[in-house]
This record gives C-alpha cells, structure tokens and sequence, in this order.
C-alpha cells in the first residue's frame, strides 16, 4: 500500500463506531498487513501480549483502554516486557474518545481525539515499511488532501465520461485546479471569510446535486469578472462576495462537469479540511498524479523530498549565498548588495514537473532575504525577489499548472510568514497575467527563449495561460543582468525504454555530434541542452541522473561532447538512493552532477559515507566517473597491459535447447559407454545459485559414437534444422555442418576462475567461483583457465567491486562484467613473488570459508544481511593485504579507491603507449 491507500483505510476506520475488540485488527489491516497475518494474531500464534492487547513483533503492541484511563494503559504499554521482548517499535492505547500513541525508538508522541487521529497517520507510516521521508510523515494533510481530490476526479469522470477523453481531460485539469486555489483561498482569508467556497455551494446547491456545476459555474464567473464590470455582468448577490481572481487561473472556459450526489459529498469533505496547512513543495508532486492514468494507480508515490532536492540546490548556488549572508553580517551596504544579486537570479527548472524544485528555491531564497531585512532594520518590506524568475518546462499541462499554483501559494505563504497577512492579502489578488512555466517538450524547445540570459523573454503563450501557453506574448524579466542556475530531476529512461518520440528528441541534440548516441540515457539531452545554452551566458546546471551516464560506455559517448563545450564538473554526489513512498521500496541509485562554464577551482564532491551521513571532499577536479582525478575516459583494451591472464567468454550453443538440458534423465537412457559425452554446464544463474544443468560435449573423433546413441543423433538433426533455417544468424549458419558441436567453443579441459556477467551490486563482492576442467561454462560467463590463484583475489576485492561499477556498463543496477573494459583495464600494481603467495593465501581462505558452509550457494553466503562472519573476515584480511600492496594502509573509502585507481591507470595507459606492448607474463 502507499501513503494515500494508507490515510484512505485510517479515515473510514476513524468514521466507524469503535468497537474494542476489533479495532487493534483493523488498525493493523489498515496499514497493509494482509488476511493470514491478521489471522494468526486473531487465534493468538503470533500474538504475544501480556496486556489483553494485540502484539506484532517487530512492529507494535496496542492496547484498548478503559474509559478515561488510556495515558495509564500506554505507560503499561511501555513498560510491559513483552514489548521489549517483541522489539515493538510503536506502542499505542485508545478508549474509543482519546488515543495516544508512542514512537518507542525516537521518543515522539501522539495524544489527540479519537477521531482526529487520521490527522497523525503520517507518524504510524513507518508500520508500512515508509520510513524514508520524515518531512512528509509530519505532514498528514498533503496525503489527505491529495486522497480525497483523486476520489473527486475519479467520480466527476464517472459522472462526465466525455471529460476523460484527450480533448476535455485539459479542461477537466484546468477545472481541478480552480478547486485547488478555492479551497487554499477560503482559509487563508484570500476569500472575504473562512470556508466561504465550501459554505457556499453547501448553502445554494440542491442537495440531490442537480445544479451544483450552476453554482461552482457562477462563482468562477465572479473571480474572472473585473470589480468595475459586476455591475453589467449580472451575477447572483451570493456569487458577487467572491473577489476578482483571474491571471489566468479563471479566464477562458468557465465549463463546470455534473456532479453526482456522492461528488458533491467528496467536494464539501475535501473543503473542509484546513487548507492553511498546504505544502507546495510536498501537494504539487502527489496532487499531479491525480490527473495522469498511469500514475494514479502508484497514487503518493512521486514526492521529492526537500532533502533530496537540497542536495541539488544548495551546492548549486544556495550554500553561497548563505556563505555571502554570513561575511555580510551587520554590514547595512553589503547585505543590500546580496539583496539585489538575489533579485537578478534566474532558477531554471527544464523538467519542473509540478515544480518542487522551483518552489523550495524560491522559499529558501525567501528566507535568506528575510534575514537580510531584519539585519538592515527593515522587517516586513516588500520581497525584492519576483515570482517570475522561477521559470520551467513541463511535457504535460496539468503538473505545468499545479507548478505555476504552487509558486503562487508558496509566495502568498512567504509573504505571510515575513509581512504578515494584512500585507500579503493587500498584494495577493488579482493574480498577474503572465505565464512563466512553459508546457512543451524541453528537449525541443529553445531554452533561450524561455529562460533568456537577458531581459526579455521570446517566449510564446496566450491569453489563458493555463490553457494554451505556448501562445505568449514577450514576458520580461524584472532585473537584468543576473545569475541563471538550471536543475531539475529530468526523466531518465536508458535506451531500452525510450519511445520513438524520445529516441527522435535525443537523434535532434546527439546524431550531428556523435555515431554513439542510441546508447545514451534519455537525461543525457537535458545535459547537453544545459551545455549548450551555457555558450550564451554564465550558468551552472545541476540534475538528478541515474549513475549510468558516470560508468561504462555511455562516458565516453557523453562527457567529451560536455567537457568540449567548454564545461567542467563543478560538484558532484555520488550515488544515493532516491526513494519514493512505496511500502518497502528500494529507490533508484542516482547521481547528483552539477556542471558549469566558470567552475570555481576548488570542487565539491559529496558522498554517503557507511554511517549513513554525507562527507564532503573538496578536490580541484572531477572527473566524469564522478572521482577526484584527472580527466580521463577509461578505454576498453584488448588486452591486459601487464600480462596477465585473459578473460574468456563462455561456449554458446545456438542449438534451439537440444545441445543443453536441466536434467541428465532428458536425454533417457544414456549407454555407459557414451556417458562420457555428457557433461555439467554451468551459466551464470548456476553458478551463482549452485543449480546443476548438462550439456552435449561431442568432439569430432566421437561423433559416431555419439550418434549410435539414438537420442543424440535426433538432437543432433534438430539443431542442424534450426541452423540452416532462413531465422538462424550468422554465427548459427557457420556451425550448421557441425551440429553436434556448440556454435561457439573457447572452452579449456583446465581449472577454472569464473567471474558472472551480470550480477547484483546489493552483494559486498564480486561473485568470482572457482570450476573443475569437466565444467562447461555458458556465454554468461567469464573464464581465466588455469590462472594462478593469486588472481582470484584480485577478482573479490573492494577495489575490483568499485572499479567494475565504476567503468563497466549496468544493466538497470546489476553489475555487467566486461573482460576488455572492467578486467584488463584494471590497474594493479607490480607485484612481487611474495605479494603474489600472500594473495593466493587470502583467496585460498575463500574458498575454504565457503566450503566450510556446504551446501550453501554464492547466492546465500553473500546476501548482505546473511553473510557468514568468518567468510566477511576473510575477505577483509583479503581486502586489508591487497590494499596495503597499492598505498601501504587500507583505503579510507570507495572514492579514496577510485582516486587511486584511475591515478594508476593515467600512468598505465601513458606508459603502455598505443603501440606498446609489455611482455607477457612480466607480472604473471
């Protein structure tokens, strides 16, 4: 379940007469914890409770009270052995008129009406395993709000089924968001009096809600009605109190959808709850779901936290302001000069969505002018900062118009906060004319046009600028001459997943500057665009990104067309998780890269260290593996440069699974004298797993032999079928006269080291195995036959891990092992013969560790949560001895790691030459 399913399930059971017995149950199932498991408490076999209560280990002990009695029930509740011994994170006791509740970990408490605690299901989330994001577990309303409008929207569809379809759905969102601004309107007194809206259409529509659309109808008619024209415009006495709103928001259409009894009822539920307690920078990005069908099955999913958008942002310019507010401190003539930078800065958001970003930049800056006013004696003045230097791209209509109302509220409530509400209100209406979030395609549209480095802005949009703001007449910035910053969290999309339009987007930016742009991540256009319109003005962009455009193929593809443009990388942040509010959900890996045309020479590279909290290294250069070194673009090479043993791929088959079965017995009958031509196969997934599969192994000399046996001669023809059919490629069609044989054959009668090619980055290490000669090993795989064993431990090393996952390609967030690019570009330094037996010494300790727990698989001893001690220990030692061989001591971290791998591998590539070769074995 998430958040808004959540509040969904807490309101209706709220709005029942509380039954005692049943609540704990309820409450439970509310939270997502499915029938068998509120089953088993039922019966009591997995009830623990010493209190009459009900008990989830690992989760929460509830108790029902007696009447007036519930604070002395939730202090038994504490102090009750079995909550220690369940390790129950909350404790909560309800008497059916008061509940209270505890956070047993943090200390924090709830102690409210009976039928007011849906108003703190944000504090219980954490029940359903959303742990991720404080600020919107504190803030209940949004996910309320956002709940009840999408039961609204759903019904109005049900009633007006043509406002679905593509041509209505505009005005269907224009509609939503009029009720939006209403209700914000009616309790924050924008409205002459509280809850005017709401009270209104309760007072003058029939209840049987026959002509609720009239009256919603005639009271948008009021706000677009100019106070000097009500007169001739002939508007109900009940509609004429509304004030005159309009800057678009109530211009054009003035179409209102039916309503049914059951939407009335939603509408009048939804105005009745406190508008003032709105975010903007939490409401846009859920509320946007609401009008997408794609989206709104995953309802509440979407929210930014403004951490995570902090992290772009305050490297990005804000931290220097702040850093200019504090050399400033009581200087009157300095503090007015950061006022007046403040003023010209243009925050540029080319994907705003429902306009997060641009929203908290504008709050934050919000705040620091407030602290500049106070310092100069000057609290309560104006903001010098105009709303329309928050400007932004949005693909689709209805986020670009909650993008645009969350601006507008977030600056009524900035004004509030530092005016007060007499002066807020007194600038507040009417609502200016001009559009500043674009609706359109960023990858299309000139960005100059819509964020223009000077002054005027080229930018088309109509009269309704919510409707049709591609249309615009000129809209000039109030300051010239200032900073233009440029962030966003733009779509990712690797090229698997792009559409003909997107991969059409990026052929319009990549095709005339390289071959290789198929390859790129759709977010690679947003920074290329960001490069480009920096060749017109000083800016400096940041965006969220998946780490692939930092690894593998895609750097040398991207980052050489950035760097070229003039660019450098002015701060980075290494990869995190960008979590989202699903029940349990892992989030992407993502990468945070800011880039800019006049970097400052000192850099700021950001990291999550293992305590969970972000370091900082301030370097002179970044790299575009995200690293503190030069600039260089790890190359595959055909080769190990210091003679090394070579990675070789696995046989392939191209046999239509006759050549390779699951099971020896599928092959019936086998003769003892053919036996032999049956042989163990392994791929990736066995040899991960320890799953065991077998294959044909026939060699020319013992292809009659093998075709006496008459199962394999019938395979043997199926397969040569299958390679002379006009679908067989080219590999398969070469091999058609040996039908017995696998298409692809590099395999060696000898020991093997196998590394996967693809497996999980959640493991600690590289799952590198150790194979007999009898094996044969899949195209999945990668093979160093007969190697010395000293190179297993360079293959489970945490200098390998991050070295693969730095410069090798992923597949999603697997790692993908390549031989030319992640093996034989590995820098290692000389070694002698004694680093080399301490090294075998350590992957010997491996291999025993592992078969010390026989039968479990590579998948089992190297889950992170179950990974045996003794094989962690062994692998530290392992890690500790390596480590020592490159700098003498063990690595601070991966960043420290990768600094000194690509240091190396500047000086290997330098030294081996294009043209050089050392001789084989001069390491070995």
């Amino acid at each position: 379940m998430n958040a808004v399913e959540i509040e969904e399930a807490i309101s209706a059971l709220a709005e029942q007469p509380f039954d005692a017995a049943e609540f704990p149950f309820a409450f439970l199932e509310a939270f997502g914890n499915k029938a068998t498991t509120i089953k088993r408490l039922r019966t009591g076999a997995s009830n623990k409770s010493d209190l009459g209560g009900v008990l989830q280990t690992n989760n929460i002990h509830i108790a029902t009270a007696d009447a007036a009695s519930v604070t002395e029930k939730l202090a038994a509740l504490r102090t009750s052995p079995a909550t220690a011994r369940a390790k129950a994170k909350f404790i909560l006791a309800t008497d059916g008129v008061t509940l209270e509740a505890e956070d047993l970990e943090s200390g924090e408490t709830v102690a409210c009406a009976y039928a007011d605690f849906p108003n703190h299901f944000g504090f219980f989330l954490p029940l359903a395993g959303i742990t991720t994001v404080k600020q919107l577990r504190d803030s209940s309303f949004d996910i309320r709000a956002t709940s009840r409008l999408n039961k609204l929207y759903v019904e109005l569809l049900k009633e007006n089924p043509d406002w679905g379809t593509v041509d209505r759905r505009p005005d269907m969102n224009h509609f939503m968001a009029r009720l939006i601004f209403c209700f914000f309107a009616e309790d924050t007194d924008i409205f002459n009096g509280t809850g005017l809206f709401t009270a209104t259409i309760d007072q003058m529509s029939a209840r049987d809600s026959s002509n609720t659309h009239e009256v919603v109808g005639e009271i948008f008619r009021a706000m677009n009605t100019p106070i000097k024209d009500r007169a001739s415009a002939a508007l109900p006495r009940w509609a004429d109190i509304f004030p005159y709103v309009n800057g678009g928001l109530f211009s054009g259409s003035l179409d209102v959808p039916r309503f049914s009894r059951i939407a009335r009822t939603y509408l009048l539920h939804i105005g009745g709850l406190d508008w003032q307690q709105i975010n903007p920078d939490i409401f846009g990005s859920m509320i946007q779901a609401v009008a997408d069908d794609d989206e709104r099955g995953a309802l509440g999913m979407h929210y930014t936290s403004v951490p995570n958008i902090l992290k772009v942002l305050n490297p990005l310019f804000l931290d220097d302001l702040r850093e200019k507010l504090g050399e400033a401190g009581g200087n009157a003539r300095k503090l007015l000069n950061l006022r007046n930078r403040m003023a010209r800065i243009r925050v540029f958001d080319p994907a705003c969505g429902s306009g997060n970003f641009l929203v908290i930049a504008y709050k934050e800056m919000r705040a620091i002018e407030a602290i500049i006013n106070e310092r100069r004696g000057e609290d309560g003045r104006k903001s010098d900062i105009p709303l329309t230097n928050f400007r932004g791209i949005e693909l689709r209509d209805f986020p670009a118009e909650i993008a645009r109302l969350a601006l507008i509220i977030a600056e009524y409530q900035c004004d509030v906060l530092y005016r007060g509400q007499k002066d807020a209100l007194q600038d507040f209406l009417p609502l200016d004319a001009q559009n500043w979030i674009t609706c359109g395609n960023a990858l299309r549209l000139d960005w100059l046009s819509v964020c223009p480095p000077t002054g005027t802005g080229v930018k088309l949009v109509g009269d309704d600028l919510f409707r049709t703001p591609l249309k615009q007449a000129q809209i000039d910035f109030e300051n010239e001459g200032g900073e233009t910053y440029i962030c966003g969290n733009p779509p990712y999309l690797g090229s698997t997943w792009q559409n003909d339009e997107q991969k059409a987007d990026l052929q319009a930016i990549f095709a005339h500057r390289t071959k290789s742009w198929k390859s790129l991540d759709y977010v690679a256009g947003w920074f290329m665009k960001a490069a480009d319109y920096g060749a017109y003005t000083p800016t400096v962009s940041a965006f969220v990104s998946t780490n692939s455009i930092c690894q593998g193929r895609q750097v040398p593809t991207l980052w050489p067309l950035i760097f070229g443009s003039g660019n450098e990388i002015a701060f980075a942040h290494t990869n995190f998780k960008w979590n989202n509010l699903a029940s349990h959900n892992a989030g992407v890996t993502v990468v945070i890269v800011g880039i800019s045309n006049h970097a400052r020479a000192t850099r700021w590279l950001y990291m999550i260290g293992d305590d969970g909290k972000t370091n900082v290294k301030k370097t002179t250069n970044i790299n575009a593996y995200l690293v503190p070194a030069a600039d260089v673009i790890v190359k595959a090479l055909a080769k190990p440069v210091d003679g090394r043993p070579e990675f070789i791929s696995g046989n392939v088959a191209d046999d239509d699974g006759q050549l390779i079965v699951n099971s020896i017995d599928e092959f019936g009958e086998i003769r003892d004298d053919v036996r032999h031509l049956v042989r163990p196969f392994a791929g990736s997934f066995e040899l991960i797993n320890g799953r065991q599969r077998y294959c044909l192994w026939v060699e020319d000399s013992d292809l009659e032999l093998a075709k006496s046996q008459e199962a394999f001669a019938e395979r043997f023809e199926a397969v040569r079928k299958k390679r002379s059919s006009p679908a067989a490629g080219p590999r398969a069609r070469d091999a058609v006269d040996v039908p017995h044989k696998f298409a692809f054959r590099s395999n060696r009668d000898e020991v093997a080291l196998v590394i996967p090619r693809v497996s999980s980055e959640n493991r600690p290490f590289l799952p590198v195995g150790l194979v007999d000669r009898h094996i044969i090993l899949g195209d999945r795989n990668f093979a160093l036959y007969d190697a010395p064993l000293w190179n297993m431990a360079l293959i489970a090393s945490r200098l390998h891990w991050v070295w693969i996952g730095t410069v090798c390609v992923r597949m999603r967030t697997d790692f993908s092992y390549s031989n030319t690019l992640g093996w034989n570009t590995f820098p290692v330094p000389p070694l002698t013969d004694k680093n080399k037996a301490d090294l075998t010494r350590c992957a010997e300790e491996i291999l025993l560790a592992r078969e010390a727990h026989f039968p479990a698989t590579i998948a089992d001893l190297y889950d992170p949560e179950k990974m045996p001690a003794d094989l962690r220990e062994t692998h530290e030692r392992n890690d500790e001895v390596l480590e020592r061989i490159y700098i003498g001591r063990r690595f601070r971290n991966d960043t420290e790691r990768l600094e000194k791998l690509f240091d190396l591998y500047t000086k290997m590539t330098a030294s081996a030459g294009p043209a050089k070769k050392r001789k084989a074995g001069a390491t070995a």
